[in-house]
C-alpha cells in the first residue's frame, strides 16, 4: 500500500508519537518545544489536533479518554503498528523532501533598511543576537536531558545540528550588525577651540 501524501507537519506529529508511551496533545506540544521548534518549526496546538484527527481517521493513531478516577479528563494518543509502518516508510523514502525554507524575519528588516532609523536597526540586530543567544542556551538545555538516552541517539543529531545553526546564526548576526555600524555616517572632527 503506497504511503498516503500528508503534510509534513503530521509525520512529525506521527514522529513524536513514535516515541514508547502515549501522549496527550498537551504532552506533543512541550515535546515539539524541546525539539522540532529547533529545525522545523512547532506546530501549534491547533495544528497538533487536526493531524491527530486525521492521523486516528487514518487508522495511525488510536486514542482513549481518561477514566473517572482522573481529575480532569484527558485523551491520550498512541501510534498504531500501521501508522508505525507509514512512518517507517516516509522516514525511509530517498526522493528529494525540498528546498530547506529560510524566512529571516531580521534580515527581511534589515533589506528595507533604508527606511528604517539606523539605531532602531542595530537595536532590532542587538536584540536577535540576544534571543539567538537564549535559544542556543534552550537547546543546550534540551541536549543534556537527552545525553545517554539510547532512544532519543538520532534527535541528539538533530539538536547538535541545531546547536551549531545556532552558534552560526549568533556569529552571522554580530557581523551583520557590524556592517550596520560601518554604515552609520561618521561624527564630524570640530576644530579644538583655540585660546589667546
Amino acid at each position: 500500500m503506497p504511503t498516503p501524501r500528508l503534510p509534513q507537519t503530521a509525520w512529525a506529529v506521527l514522529g513524536l508519537l513514535s516515541f514508547p508511551g502515549e501522549r496527550t496533545g498537551y504532552e506533543l506540544k512541550k515535546w515539539a518545544d524541546a525539539s522540532l521548534r529547533f529545525f522545523y518549526g512547532a506546530p501549534a496546538f491547533s495544528q497538533i489536533y487536526a493531524e491527530l484527527r486525521r492521523l486516528e481517521e487514518l487508522g495511525y493513531v488510536t486514542s482513549r479518554r481518561s477514566g473517572p478516577e482522573e481529575p480532569r479528563a484527558k485523551r491520550t494518543y498512541a501510534i498504531t503498528g500501521e501508522g508505525r509502518a507509514a512512518l517507517d516508510s516516509w522516514a525511509a523514502d530517498t526522493d528529494d523532501p525540498g528546498a530547506v525554507s529560510l524566512k529571516h524575519p531580521v534580515l527581511l528588516r534589515v533589506w528595507l533598511g533604508h527606511l528604517a532609523e539606523p539605531e532602531r536597526l542595530c537595536a532590532l540586530v542587538a536584540e536577535h543576537i540576544e534571543h539567538t543567544e537564549g535559544e542556543l542556551s534552550d537547546v543546550r538545555e534540551a541536549l543534556a536531558k537527552t545525553d545517554g538516552v539510547e532512544a532519543w541517539a538520532h534527535p541528539q543529531i538533530a539538536l547538535r545540528w541545531s546547536e551549531r545553526r545556532l552558534v552560526a546564526e549568533v556569529e552571522l548576526a554580530r557581523g551583520m550588525l557590524a556592517d550596520l555600524l560601518a554604515l552609520r555616517p561618521r561624527q564630524p572632527v570640530t576644530d579644538a577651540p583655540t585660546h589667546g
